[in-house]
């Protein structure tokens, strides 16, 4: 069964304009799915919708086979969501919440307790669990509220900046957690983010939204082939003839364009047959960040 179906999913609000404009998509079990864009792209809204927390202008969405606007608590029940800016009770320490929210789910007390010893532990957080949550950093309460949408083991998960205000190992750590919950326990989880560089480390498959629409949807390599772009080339070697077109940025380091990987080795041939020595060779493709701003530019370029 696939965990998220949208069909022409649109929310408007007062104002007329689509928030989320007839958004269609599919998600498979255990996909770790970056959906991205910038604050006011569509992200926290969809979300809602998948949640049962508004209800669509128009379209229509499920999640796992259920329509949130229906039964939003059955929704409630087999999801897990982390917000920007953890909320939780300062007066309680980090067990404590994580008690109360499994109570809230259903879980018994003894069980809520195997399940935050595990996840503490896995959140680096046994140290702390006896504190209150008012001494938390930024940090910590970031990883409890991890922790705390996972106390009732979700079958799928929406995230929103998860590693937000994150030490870079924290947030190493975090990234790890992340992917094992997809591999090893199979839940889909539902990444919204505008760090274009961060979801191209963690997620498998990308939606990339732009003012409500959703502008491409694919894999990496997938979203490449979307785009028109030239590949750069970075050759280190003992020198590189004139003839050759090629950009020199340091004393060995050179670059050359082309559209294609195939003619990679060809320079290469040339460049041996020419007495250059090889050392080494690199070539960049389009990151994440560059297929959006390509993109973002072709929709402008459209409606104007």
């Amino acid at each position: 069964m696939q965990a998220i179906i949208t069909d022409n999913l649109s929310k408007q609000y007062t104002d007329n304009k689509n928030a989320v404009d007839h958004i269609s998509l599919t998600l498979d079990q255990g996909e770790v799915f970056g959906f991205l864009g910038p604050n006011g792209a569509g992200k926290t809204t969809t979300v809602k919708l998948l949640n049962g927390m508004l209800i669509p202008s128009e379209g229509s969405c499920q999640v796992f086979g259920m329509d949130p606007a229906q039964i939003p608590e059955n929704i409630h029940a087999l999801s897990g969501v982390v917000t920007e800016h953890a909320q939780m009770y300062d007066n309680l320490t980090g067990l404590e919440n994580l008690i109360f929210y499994g109570s809230i789910f259903g879980v018994n007390t003894s069980e809520s307790k195997v399940r935050a010893a595990a996840l503490l532990k896995q959140l680096d957080l046994v140290t702390a669990k006896d504190q209150k949550l008012s001494t938390y950093s930024t940090g910590m309460r970031q990883r409890l509220s991890l922790a705390r949408a996972l106390i009732h083991h979700p079958k799928i998960l929406f995230l929103d900046e998860p590693t937000s205000g994150l030490d870079p190992e924290s947030a190493q750590n975090v990234n790890q957690f992340i992917r094992n919950l997809a591999k090893e326990n199979g839940i889909t989880v539902f990444l919204c983010t505008h760090q274009l560089r961060y979801a191209q480390e963690i997620c498998t498959r990308y939606g990339l939204m732009e003012e409500g629409k959703l502008l491409a949807l694919g894999t990496l390599e997938q979203l490449r082939s979307n785009i028109v772009s030239d590949i750069t080339v970075r050759i280190k070697s003992s020198y590189f003839p004139e003839w050759l077109p090629h950009k020199q940025i340091g004393k060995l380091d050179f670059e050359v364009t082309v559209q294609l990987e195939e003619e990679i080795p060809h320079i290469i041939k040339q460049l041996v047959e020419a007495g250059s020595n090889i050392y080494q060779v690199v070539a960049k493709h389009p990151s994440l960040e560059d297929i959006y701003f390509a993109l973002t530019a072709k929709q402008k370029e459209v409606t104007q």
